[in-house]
């Protein structure tokens, strides 16, 4: 069930839990509003405008707002954009999170992890930061993991600026969503892995071919050019 929410939420990004359950009915699977909202939570999937938001948000006082409305992104390590995703498995599933520089749709990051938990994420922001150097501004969303001490405490070391989206607007980290989208249709459905390794494997070569490819979005220039 958790793999065809997380299919259908790419498709309606609005879908909240009564939406999920619905469409859960119409196939066949009986599962009760709780149930469902437990499983979207597990799955990190978020609705854009939610009713109950339901990533797990972390303490208020970490929560910074939202700096690329307006702003004009023309330079490389102006702006990366975080995120976390489920990614589903034969059996089980990881989460993998992913780091990418807007300007150039560089993937300058990614990670996997069998938890939440927001230090997975913040070690594969730290490894972006030491390959390529640091960004002027890391945006995400207000989940935990990027509203916590540890994770504001590294960028403001870094000297590194700190954007939130608006709470429930996934669009306003649309790149990353794009990401996402992009590949879990073209790689991760149509090659649902065994293990770990092997998701690992197929991600870092896919990935590898997502940087050096023409992209329509940057005037099919490549993003590791």
């Amino acid at each position: 069930m958790m793999q065809l929410m997380d299919a259908y939420i790419l498709e309606e990004p609005t879908a909240g839990v009564l939406t999920m359950q619905s469409m859960l009915e119409e196939k066949g699977y009986k599962a009760g509003y709780e149930r469902v909202r437990r499983l979207m939570r597990l799955a990190n999937i978020r609705p854009i405008y939610p009713r109950r938001y339901l990533t797990q948000l972390g303490d208020k006082k970490y929560i910074y707002p939202y700096l690329l409305r307006n702003l004009k992104i023309e330079r490389v390590k102006q702006v990366w954009a975080i995120d976390i995703t489920y990614v589903p498995m034969a059996k089980g599933f990881l989460y993998l999170t992913a780091i990418i520089d807007v300007y150039s749709r560089y993937i300058v990051g990614w990670g996997l992890a069998n938890t939440l938990d927001a230090d997975a994420s913040l070690q594969v922001l730290k490894a972006a930061v030491a390959r390529h150097g640091k960004p002027e501004i890391v945006n995400s969303d207000q989940g935990s993991q990027f509203t916590c001490k540890e994770y504001v405490d590294y960028l403001k070391e870094e000297n590194i600026r700190i954007s939130m989206d608006g709470k429930g607007r996934a669009l306003d980290n649309i790149f990353i969503e794009r990401f996402w989208r992009t590949i879990k249709y073209q790689h991760i459905y149509l090659n649902p892995a065994d293990d770990g390794i092997t998701l690992y494997q197929g991600i870092s070569h896919w990935i590898e071919k997502y940087n050096h490819k023409p992209h329509q979005g940057i005037d099919r220039n490549k993003p590791a050019s």
